[in-house]
């Protein structure tokens, strides 16, 4: 085997570089030729002092995940970095790009760093369940101070050079052609200066400006129900505490507490799910064709933002509205987000202008969409309406062209059957703010090519986007599921509970919003329109629950109007209870012949997360999603299910599939048609069997 870890005198000062493809990974056997390497070091005459670097595009990307889950294996990185840093020669560390996790704390453990302005430096850790476990909570507070240190740490957010060399973190910014030079220099002017001072050694960090209590209350609201920034603040707080020997080992204790929590199963499963979500075995190995241009037909709210996110991603966009003051309106939307991302420090206000003038095109005419390589049709949620569109677009676009869709609900087979090119139409199903949420639903039709599909996928990527393969329904994955646990909360006002009962449980669970004030920021129009397009097919057994209709005929639909079941004004922006709903509730159910029941939060949460649970394994079963993990990462990305709950299916898997089942057949003697048990429930309960054995096998036939 060749080395990962090299070693070579430049002068007087070793350059140790590390070259493990992909992104140079701490894998068992970098970590062994590492401390190898530093022990070289320490018995070299010929060397002051070494600079450590990563080869190609990475410093170090974190660790190595194909050990995720497995025994660690010696020796470890802590050991590694205190043997580093306690080095009597200087190492600097030149960052060359990315040192994330255990890369950061590698260049922590350096007696100097300089970095490439353009450097990603973060510690990621709390998003997969843990904490920084090599020094991380340890040295970042000593070197730029606990405030700052808390920060990076809790949110997991990486940092760029400038602000990493305003911070302290980097003791210079250069760039790429350079950065070796730079460290060379800094490393010899450190070894002159006599023993490198180390990082773990300096004087204990102060306690932050708040205190840690006010830390803990402002993590608690950002991120409710999670446990491993909480955690990581304990272990910061002991940097201010204890000696380098004692703090680590408060934080090696606090790290081994979290590998064994839940949360922590379920952050590393919606991890690797993200990644697999993008394997799909009919165009593995497909090369899709390249794309510059997009069209995008309708300036709404969604057509502007899939036309943002396109820009943002350096694509040319040609946007079509019905007329010049609909094109001008949908161009100063893209041009408020735009101005969005310029505040959030995504973008220069240059970098905005030259995008306006340069990438985007706005027009009234079909015909200018000819040279687009991708059109995406973003206009209202009608067949008429998408066939007269599709059929405009089959007519200007050009040869291998691919037609999408962002229809939420519609049947896409019949829209591609309605040109002559079926095979190049496929859904694209973005979730609003499109230039925001990272869900992207492919919905791949019966005779959509597999290069459309790889095309599509590659754009998903390139938006920066996880793309979740799905097919045709109603409402594909998320929004088929959404409809049924919904059904589920309907049911439930009508037989007793509050809107804002279950609102309340539902965020007891760990989601950002409950339903009702997701209804109330979708608009109350909307819900009343899916429900006046599902009443000619209802089951003659299906309930009725139009409650919400009333509200729609009041005029309330939710934070556009100012009052939905919430109300929404300057005293009460996030919305506040609305007196006037619960007498419209109680009028329907009298009309109904129902007496309400009281429902505890334990029932509200069983019975949501039940009808989630039994619609999704229906999904599965009719292959409309691929995989159980697949169902997960829509729900993580585009439906706020909490990640530290890893998903619906992760859940399921968690709390029991017996219990899920139990639960899901005594509900059945309320209403047996609407809790009918999913075939693919009972038969994993039959067989002792999880939805993640659906996983396992499902990598098996990826890999086969």
């Amino acid at each position: 085997m060749s080395a990962l870890v090299t070693y070579q005198l430049r002068g007087s000062i070793a350059v140790v570089t590390i070259d493990n493809p992909p992104v140079n990974a701490i894998s068992q056997k970098v970590r062994a030729e590492l401390d190898a390497a530093v022990t070289r070091l320490s018995e070299d005459t010929n060397a002051v002092a070494a600079v450590i670097t990563g080869a190609g595009k990475v410093f170090i990307g974190g660790a190595d995940i194909s050990e995720f889950g497995k025994p660690p294996q010696a020796p470890f990185l802590t050991e590694v970095l205190t043997r580093l840093e306690d080095c009597p020669k200087p190492i600097v560390a030149a960052i060359n790009g990315a040192a994330l996790g255990g890369g950061l704390e590698v260049a922590l453990a350096t007696h100097g760093r300089v970095a490439v302005s353009s450097v990603s430096l973060g510690l990621p850790e709390v998003t997969l369940g843990v904490l920084p476990g090599a020094g991380g909570t340890q040295r970042l507070p000593r070197l730029i101070g606990t405030d700052a240190a808390l920060d990076i740490i809790t949110t997991g957010k990486p940092v760029k050079g400038d602000t990493a060399l305003a911070l302290g973190l980097m003791d210079e910014v250069s760039e790429q052609p350079d950065l070796l030079d730079a460290a060379l220099r800094l490393a010899e002017k450190i070894a002159q200066a006599g023993a490198p001072q180390a990082t773990g050694l300096r004087a204990l960090p102060a306690q932050p400006a708040n205190g840690f209590d006010s830390i803990r209350s402002k993590v608690k609201a950002s991120a409710p129900g999670q446990v491993s920034a909480l955690k990581a603040i304990d272990a910061v707080e002991a940097a201010t505490k204890l000696g380098r020997t004692e703090g680590l080992a408060e934080e090696r204790r606090l790290f081994l507490e979290l590998m064994e929590t839940p949360q922590r199963a379920a952050l590393i499963h919606a991890f690797f799910s993200e990644r697999k979500a993008a394997h799909q075995p009919d165009v593995a190995g497909l090369m899709p064709e390249p794309f510059t241009e997009i069209g995008v037909v309708g300036g709404g709210t969604m057509g502007a933002g899939i036309a943002t996110a396109a820009l943002s991603a350096g694509l040319t966009v040609t946007l079509i509205e019905r007329d010049q003051a609909a094109a001008d309106k949908a161009f100063e939307t893209i041009s408020g987000n735009l101005a969005g991302a310029v505040k959030r420090g995504k973008l220069s206000e240059e970098a905005r202008q030259s995008i306006l003038a340069e990438k985007l095109t706005t027009s009234t005419s079909y015909d200018a969409l000819s040279t687009s390589d991708i059109l995406i049709e973003a206009v209202f949620e009608s067949m008429d309406v998408k066939k007269q569109v599709f059929a405009q677009l089959d007519a200007v676009a050009k040869p291998g062209a691919t037609l999408a869709t962002n229809t939420s609900y519609l049947d896409i087979n019949e829209i591609a059957a309605s040109t002559t090119r079926p095979q190049g139409v496929i859904g694209l199903h973005f979730f609003s703010p499109a230039h925001v949420m990272r869900l992207l639903e492919v919905v791949v039709a019966e005779k959509t090519s597999p290069a459309h599909t790889a095309r599509a996928f590659a754009l998903a990527k390139r938006l920066g986007k996880i793309g979740v393969r799905a097919g045709v329904c109603d409402g594909f994955i998320g929004n088929r599921i959404l409809s049924h646990y919904k059904t589920a909360t309907d049911h439930m006002v009508m037989d007793g509970a509050s809107p804002y009962d279950i609102d309340a449980a539902v965020t007891a669970l760990g989601f950002a919003m409950g339903p009702f004030q997701v209804s109330d920021l979708a608009g109350i129009d909307i819900g009343h329109a899916a429900r006046q397009r599902r009443k000619p097919f209802r089951h003659a057994l299906e309930r009725s629950a139009d409650y919400a209709d009333r509200l729609f005929e009041n005029g309330w639909l939710g934070r556009k109007t100012g009052r939905g079941f919430y109300i929404y004004d300057t005293n009460s922006q996030k919305g506040r209870i609305n007196p006037d709903v619960l007498p419209l509730i109680e009028a329907e159910r009298k009309a109904a012949g129902i007496k309400p029941r009281h429902f505890s939060m334990e029932e509200i949460q069983r019975r949501y997360m039940a009808a989630m649970i039994n619609e999704a394994a229906r999904v599965l079963t009719d292959g409309i999603a691929q995989r159980p993990s697949d169902i997960d990462v829509v729900f993580l990305s585009g439906y706020g299910f909490p990640r530290w709950r890893g998903g619906p299916m992760h859940f399921a898997d968690s709390q029991g599939l017996a219990k899920v089942l139990d639960d899901i057949r005594s509900f059945a003697s309320d209403d047996a048609h609407f809790w009918s048990v999913a075939p693919l429930l009972e038969e994993l309960v039959a067989n002792g069997q999880t939805f993640n054995d659906l996983n396992k096998a499902s990598t098996k036939d990826t890999n086969s």
